[in-house]
């Protein structure tokens, strides 16, 4: 044990030197803070107290910091993390790349804000997620957000089988989707146009848009051209067809497309009739010439 290096100028110290090995193991500085090491009698250590409450308990009034440095002298590239935690956030500091801080957590951040399952499962706000990525809020709606710088990025990401890639093309937001090879690019344009590389199918419709055919059933009243001029000229639209105010708050596609095949349906009985009746009067004429002297 030495107090102080016995050298002029030396170190005001207290060590336990090692005598046969050369080393220095353990060392207190003079002045050290009261406390600076602890262990209490239940074998907790404390750093700058002598209350530990857990097995390591630091403390410090700006940003108690643990640094995790390798310094190279194993052959490896050194590398310094530093963990820490303020009043701001707890997080993981990249000491040797300009010290950006990777990770961060705010203080009264939710329970289970990330978790990871036994399965690698991930979830955000649950501690149960049921899928790679389970997000969850029971408060509000929840929402995941894509930003790019000027939202200009395009998609590099080369797409495999089974992938979808989400990012930001030219004026547009982009979803790439790939099966077996085969890769497709849906665009949600600025200006709110959707650009579809296929067919838009649907399965389903809200209630009253089924198939048009009925128009064809025996029992089908068509209106008379008669009652369908003095319907348009009262409310300048199409009867079953919504008017320009109510399509101005949206329209279902389908429903409309259901609607549209209803009113070419019926314009196919309207020319049916006309055809009839152009053939019922051309029958006419040809008999009164034939009884023209």
């Amino acid at each position: 044990m030495t107090a102080n290096d016995s050298a002029n100028g030396g170190a005001s110290k207290f060590s336990i030197d090692d005598i046969s090995g050369n080393r220095t193991p353990f060392t207190v500085e003079a002045n050290a803070r009261s406390h600076s090491l602890y262990v209490d009698d239940g074998g907790r250590i404390g750093s700058r107290t002598s209350t530990p409450s857990t097995e390591i308990h630091t403390i410090d009034g700006d940003t108690p910091t643990l640094r995790l440095q390798q310094d190279g002298s194993s052959g490896f590239a050194p590398q310094t993390w530093d963990v820490a935690g303020n009043e701001t956030n707890f997080f993981v500091r990249d000491v040797t790349n300009g010290s950006a801080l990777p990770f961060r957590i705010r203080p009264g951040a939710p329970t289970s804000s990330i978790f990871v399952d036994v399965d690698g499962d991930v979830g955000m706000g649950t501690s149960s997620p049921g899928s790679q990525l389970d997000i969850r809020d029971t408060t509000t709606d929840v929402v995941l957000s894509l930003n790019a710088p000027n939202n200009t990025a395009a998609i590099t990401s080369t797409i495999s089988t089974g992938a979808i890639a989400l990012g930001f093309a030219t004026d547009a937001f982009a979803v790439n989707v790939a099966t077996n090879g085969n890769a497709a690019a849906f665009l949600f344009k600025q200006n709110g146009d959707l650009m579809v590389p296929g067919d838009v199918i649907t399965s389903s419709c809200p209630t009253g848009c089924g198939p048009a055919d009925f128009v064809f059933a025996p029992d089908y009243s068509l209106m008379a051209l008669a009652d369908l001029r003095e319907y348009l000229s009262e409310n300048k639209h199409l009867p079953n067809i919504p008017s320009a105010d109510e399509m101005s708050a949206g329209v279902s596609l389908t429903w409309m497309q259901m609607r549209l095949l209803e009113k070419i349906e019926e314009l196919t009985l309207y020319t049916l009739q006309q055809q009839a009746l152009i053939e019922g009067l051309s029958q006419e004429v040809s008999q009164l010439r034939k009884l023209a002297p």
